[in-house]
């Protein structure tokens, strides 16, 4: 059934669906399917993989957008599964990292299932500049298709005459490298994280004692000098 959907029309409808839904709720496992799919073509050249590669990159672009439009629209605790302390920590994390170095948490967060919905949604609600978020997705989606359909290709040369055992292979080989980059660039960020706090940590103690206020620096009623945005 599988080698006879993967040679059908309708499964790249299907399969847009299918990742655009993952760039925004997570409940589908996009990487298991272009991964699969890529070990399947491999033995029998059916689905395309030009067409495979085009349609997850559109769809994925798609939900990672829509992702960030939600974020803008509806905020991070309109929905119960918004509101949960993991879901709530992850969104901080991303809010956190958003703020220090934006353009390598859109890209890396690409690679995290959980991290990327994160990641997505807090731009949004941010206000992360929008054509900013779009180019730096479309090129960690590009990056993300070529990386899927080459563990799918490299897996699948693995078994040559049993191409569904080839699809196995290949799925569990991309949820094992999955695991080890996700727990990698998880590594990487709490790594920037710890040099961020140290460096600020040596800055304050290196800053010279605040000085007492001169009289017409005292604060007004109901300003904030510190903050001349008020």
């Amino acid at each position: 059934m599988l080698e006879h959907a993967a040679g059908q029309p309708w499964i790249y409808p299907v399969l847009l669906v299918f990742f655009f839904i993952d760039g925004f709720a997570t409940i589908l496992p996009s990487e298991t399917a272009i991964v699969g799919l890529s070990a399947l073509s491999l033995h029998s050249g059916e689905p395309n993989l030009w067409i495979l590669g085009a349609t997850a990159l559109v769809g994925a672009m798609a939900g990672d957008n829509m992702a960030y439009m939600l974020g803008r629209k509806i905020g991070l605790t309109r929905w119960k599964w918004m509101r949960r302390p993991k879901v709530q920590k992850m969104f901080a994390w991303a809010q956190y990292e958003l703020d220090k170095r934006g353009a390598v948490l859109i890209f890396t967060a690409r690679y995290i299932p959980w991290g990327r919905v994160a990641v997505n949604y807090v731009a949004g609600q941010t206000g992360f500049r929008h054509r900013t978020f779009f180019w730096l997705d479309a090129f960690a989606c590009i990056t993300w298709v070529a990386y899927s359909i080459g563990i799918g290709l490299l897996a699948g040369q693995w078994v040559h005459n049993n191409p569904l055992l080839g699809v196995g292979i290949a799925v569990a080989f991309a949820v094992v490298l999955g695991i080890a980059v996700d727990h990698a660039l998880r590594w990487w960020h709490k790594y920037l994280e710890k040099k961020d706090l140290a460096r600020e940590a040596a800055a304050s103690s290196a800053a010279p004692a605040a000085e007492s206020p001169e009289p017409s620096q005292k604060a007004v009623a109901g300003a904030d000098l510190s903050n001349p945005a008020g």
